[in-house]
């Protein structure tokens, strides 16, 4: 005698959404996984390989152009042989470097060509210490507040005298 069929009642979920009806689309066959096995085999197997191919390819290039680099110094300094083999060259050089004449020349020698400076100010330099009466910090916070905030223009603003140096207390007399 054949068993009564049971009904089998699905178990109430939720209508997935679309990130998990994606996921369940999804249907891997034992080819699919070989074959995705197989490409990540071939990254990990050829990265290394292909790195290294790439780095000496980059040590090629930099070896070339320091090549190149030393073919050119190379033709510089033949260049220059060249002109040491020149008997004019060779006179030229020795005037200009060692101030040689030929006979019969006269060779002046300018050892200072600069114009005598305009002596500004001869007084002695003091060698008592000396303490000033402002604050240079304050000082230098004013006007720096004072020149970006005002109106005026540079020639209104005029300048303001310097505090005069006063004598340490406790500093021996100068003379």
């Amino acid at each position: 005698m054949p068993k009564p069929r049971t009904q089998r009642v699905a178990p109430s979920f939720e209508e997935p959404t679309g990130t998990g009806r994606w996921l369940r689309g999804l249907h891997f066959s034992a080819f699919s996984l070989v074959m995705m096995g197989a490409v990540v085999l071939a990254v990990v197997i050829l990265a290394p390989s292909l790195q290294a191919f790439l780095a000496q390819r980059q040590q090629i290039a930099d070896q070339q152009k320091a090549v190149q680099e030393l073919s050119a110094q190379v033709d510089a300094l033949k260049e220059q042989r060249a002109r040491w083999n020149d008997p004019s060259y060779i006179r030229a050089q020795a005037r200009d470097r060692l101030y040689y004449v030929m006979p019969g020349e006269v060779s002046y020698l300018v050892i200072d060509d600069r114009a005598p400076a305009a002596k500004a100010d001869t007084t002695p330099v003091s060698s008592k210490l000396q303490k000033t009466k402002t604050d240079w910090v304050d000082s230098l916070f004013g006007s720096l507040m004072g020149a970006g905030l005002t109106d005026a223009t540079p020639a209104q603003l005029g300048g303001t005298p310097a505090p005069s140096p006063t004598p340490t207390p406790g500093a021996p007399a100068g003379k």
